[in-house]
Parts: C-alpha cells; sequence; structure tokens
C-alpha cells in the first residue's frame, strides 16, 4: 500500500467469528449438521477497518485482546490485510471477544451470541503518547461505540486537531450521546434514527438528528435490501429556497428509482429547506439509494454486511467522493461481502471489476 494512502483511525470491537451455516435454523433440542464452516476475524471496528484498507486506506485500530490464542489470531488476521495494529492493548490474562454465529441458508440470516473480552479496556491503557502518535495525519476517525470511554478520549483529541469523526449507531450504547455531539458524519440501522428521537417517522427523525446535532454534515440510515437514505447539510442562504415536507421528498425520491435496475443507484433531490411536522426545518438535500438486487443464488451471508458499507463510506469520505457516488459505491461493496461466508469473506479490493463504475471522483 503506498505511504500516501489515506490514514483512518479507529476505536473499537474486534472478535473471532466460529460461522456455522446450516440447512434451516435449529428447533430447540435439535442436532444438526453444518453445511459450512468458518473461524474468521470479526467486530464491528475490525470489519470496517479491513474493509477500509482493502479499499486502499491505512487504518490504525485501537482496541483490547487478550495474549490467547485467539487474540494472537485477531492480530495477525488484521495486520495481514494491511490494519495497523500497534496500539491494541494486550492482556496478559483474561479471554478475546469471539462470537458464533448461525447463517440460516433458508432465511438467509444470521442468528449472533456474543462472548465480550476479559477484561474490558480502560482508557488510561491508551497512554497519552500512544494518543497523539495514533492521530498523527489522520483523514478521519471512526466509532462503533464500543470501548466507549476510549472512544471519547480519542474523540475529543481528534476535535481538538480538526479531524473529523464517523459515528455508527446501530443501536443504543452507553457513552454513545457524548460521542454524538463530536461527531461529524452518522451511519446507522433502520430502527436507531426513530429510537433515538422517538419521530414518527425515519425520514423526520432524520432532521431532527441534524437539529440536535449542529456539528453532523450527513445522517445515513441503512435498510438492508431496502437501500439506504441519507440527509445532508448544506450551508444555503438563498431566500428563494423551496421549502418541502422531508417525507413527501422522500415519497418523490422513491417515485424515481427504477425498479428494473439490479445496481446500485442513487436518486438526489435539489437544495431546499426540508421540513419534519412538529420537529423543525434544515438546509441541505435528501438522498435516496438502492441496493444491488442480489440473486438468490448468488446471496450466501448477510454478517458484516454494515461494516462493509461503513468501511466503504470512510473510503469515499477520504477520497472526496461525490455523495451521490459514495452511496452506490457503498452498497456495492456490502454486496460484493454478501456473496461469501462471513463479515469479511467477500470484501473486495479496489481493483475488483465490480467497483471499476466507481474508479476516479
Amino acid at each position: 500500500m503506498s505511504s500516501e494512502s489515506p490514514v483512518v483511525v479507529g476505536v473499537g470491537s474486534v472478535a473471532v467469528d466460529f460461522l456455522a451455516a446450516v440447512a434451516s435454523y435449529p428447533k430447540p433440542d435439535d442436532k444438526i449438521r453444518s453445511t459450512d464452516l468458518k473461524v474468521q476475524g470479526g467486530g464491528n471496528a475490525g470489519n470496517a477497518l479491513t474493509c477500509a484498507a482493502r479499499l486502499g486506506l491505512k487504518p490504525r485500530l485501537i482496541s483490547k485482546v487478550a495474549d490467547d490464542s485467539q487474540g494472537r489470531g485477531i492480530i495477525e488476521e488484521l495486520e495481514a490485510d494491511g490494519v495497523d495494529t500497534s496500539f491494541f492493548v494486550v492482556s496478559k490474562e483474561g479471554n478475546s471477544p469471539f462470537t458464533y454465529i448461525i447463517v440460516d441458508n433458508q432465511t438467509k440470516t444470521r442468528t449472533c451470541i456474543h462472548t465480550p473480552g476479559y477484561p474490558p479496556m480502560y482508557p488510561d491503557e491508551l497512554l497519552d503518547s500512544n494518543l497523539k502518535s495514533v492521530l498523527d495525519g489522520a483523514r478521519l476517525v471512526y466509532f462503533d461505540v464500543r470501548l466507549h470511554e476510549t472512544a471519547l478520549k480519542v474523540a475529543n483529541e481528534a476535535v481538538l486537531r480538526n479531524i473529523p469523526i464517523l459515528l455508527d449507531a446501530e443501536r443504543l450504547r452507553e457513552g454513545l450521546d457524548d460521542l454524538l455531539t463530536l461527531a461529524n458524519y452518522l451511519v446507522c440501522s433502520a430502527k436507531f434514527p426513530q429510537v433515538w428521537t422517538s419521530a414518527s417517522t425515519t425520514a423526520g427523525a432524520l432532521v431532527s438528528i441534524l437539529l440536535r446535532l449542529p456539528r453532523m454534515e450527513f445522517v445515513i440510515v441503512t435498510l438492508g435490501e431496502s437501500g439506504c437514505i441519507m440527509l445532508e447539510r448544506i450551508d444555503n442562504d438563498d431566500p428563494d429556497l423551496k421549502e418541502v415536507s422531508v417525507d413527501s421528498l422522500l415519497a418523490s425520491l422513491k417515485e424515481q428509482i427504477d425498479e428494473n435496475s439490479t445496481a446500485p443507484s442513487c436518486i438526489t433531490s435539489p437544495i431546499a429547506k426540508i421540513t419534519a411536522e412538529g420537529i423543525g426545518t434544515i438546509t441541505g438535500r435528501l438522498l435516496a439509494g438502492t441496493a444491488e438486487k442480489i440473486p438468490s443464488s448468488e446471496l450466501v451471508d448477510t454478517t458484516g454486511a454494515g461494516d462493509s458499507f461503513i468501511g466503504a463510506t470512510l473510503y469515499a469520505i477520504c477520497m472526496e467522493m461525490p455523495r451521490e457516488k459514495m452511496l452506490p459505491f457503498a452498497a456495492q461493496v456490502a454486496a460484493a461481502n454478501c456473496r461469501a461466508l462471513g463479515a469479511r469473506g467477500g470484501l473486495p479490493l479496489l481493483s475488483d471489476p465490480r467497483l471499476a463504475a466507481f474508479s476516479g471522483r
């Protein structure tokens, strides 16, 4: 990898994933056989930064493992993919994190049973000298909201250095609100916006998020096979800007989507005063992205699809990719990963022919 590759720093979870594919999810007291088995690195931050490394970024990861066979395997696999683990904390005792994942071949779903690492990571284990050096030259910082006290320590230093922050809000977690107030970009799961804001619609919740978090430049909500929605804040004081309801705007964007297309795409609204009833108004634009329509014969496992979407988003931000190009790019990367077992099994390199349409800016 080139020494000029953009540096991205992450703080969060790593694990070993024990993946067993089965014909169908077992009933209580069943005894079944797996159709496929894989032992592979996992954890949201580990997966996202592995994806970013394969696309050409230079990731540095802060996390903690134990000095056991699983911990050593986690580090070796990350290093082999080009992720810098020199800022890891390695405990002499305890256990490294691991997850049992049952992949249902019939429903194409996965069930995860996670065992956290022990002992947990404490913020004072990240030395001040390492905190300064890990952020040197960084273009972007990413948190999955695990190790939240350490993450907040890194986030505050990143803000002092004017390094933008991307946050993954999968669900409500301890320390999330503190990190949200410092973040510039947010990628969240389908249920999160309404859970966090109590808004009546997802689109309205996105308006609420940007109003509550003045530092936030955009929020993306991922919707699985239904694609994603992005609300982007744009400074524009044009008095003639049209005021439009966010829900009606989203409906009009969806009407423009070509349902016959299998490739990821993006429909973008004009810049407008986007309003949500009972919530308020932001100036910006709404984007609706589609997912690739993967034939059922090619869909293997959705484990890590969200992490790969985030890894691709990290790359797109670092490369200043236009937003309307970023969403289909991230969707394409996620779709590639769904064609193999495990969170990293199908992660593509930037040279992958499926990504050729996104080369350049």
